[in-house]
């Protein structure tokens, strides 16, 4: 168990699509407790495998003192939205306004395998859906009308860590996510 480095913005593995898991094994778990402690230490509300490198449909939570995760996550959402500001741990210190459905009926397996069924309103089912939009590679930026998209990029552009990022010759593959948003993005 250990903190890992989050993927920024411009690393691949953010618009990439993961693979179910199939082995609910102390590997598994092991993940999961990463993930949690590096969520806890950073801090946020959520985080993805991809966001520390592992392409594998896993995620946890942190909202309203209630720590979970999920494994193969399918969502059923509510046809009520809500707009809000929303983050993300690899895109440090910023956030913008993001249209997301109101409630999420999320269904998965824990790291033992046994399936669970999540109910969530407001912040948890927006946590829930932008942790899902990892394992499908999508970023909260893809979900955002052009012009207000256009204004992120001008402030991920100006952050200190995208700088450093170029500064270090990291080869960002910056790109809107080829994953479909279901209609609730551009």
């Amino acid at each position: 168990m250990a903190i890992q480095p989050i993927r920024l913005f411009g690393d691949p593995v953010l618009t990439t699509q993961t693979a179910l898991v199939v082995d609910f094994d102390k590997e598994l778990r092991t993940l999961v407790q990463d993930l949690t402690e590096t969520m806890l230490e950073a801090p946020g509300a959520g985080l993805a495998a991809p966001q520390i490198g592992v392409p594998m449909r896993v995620f946890v939570w942190d909202v309203d003192d209630e720590l979970g995760h999920l494994i193969n996550p399918t969502l059923d959402l509510s046809d009520e939205d809500q707009e809000g500001d929303e983050g993300c741990l690899s895109f440090p210190g910023l956030a913008f306004n993001t249209k997301r459905a109101l409630s999420v009926v999320a269904k998965g397996f824990n790291m033992f395998g046994d399936p669970v069924v999540i109910t969530g309103t407001e912040l948890l089912a927006r946590a829930i859906q932008h942790e899902t939009d990892h394992l499908d590679g999508i970023l909260f930026i893809d979900r955002l009308d052009a012009a207000l998209r256009k204004e992120a990029m001008k402030e991920i552009r100006s952050a200190e860590w995208f700088g450093q990022l170029i500064a270090e010759g990291v080869d960002l593959k910056i790109r809107l996510s080829p994953h479909s948003t279901l209609g609730l993005g551009l």
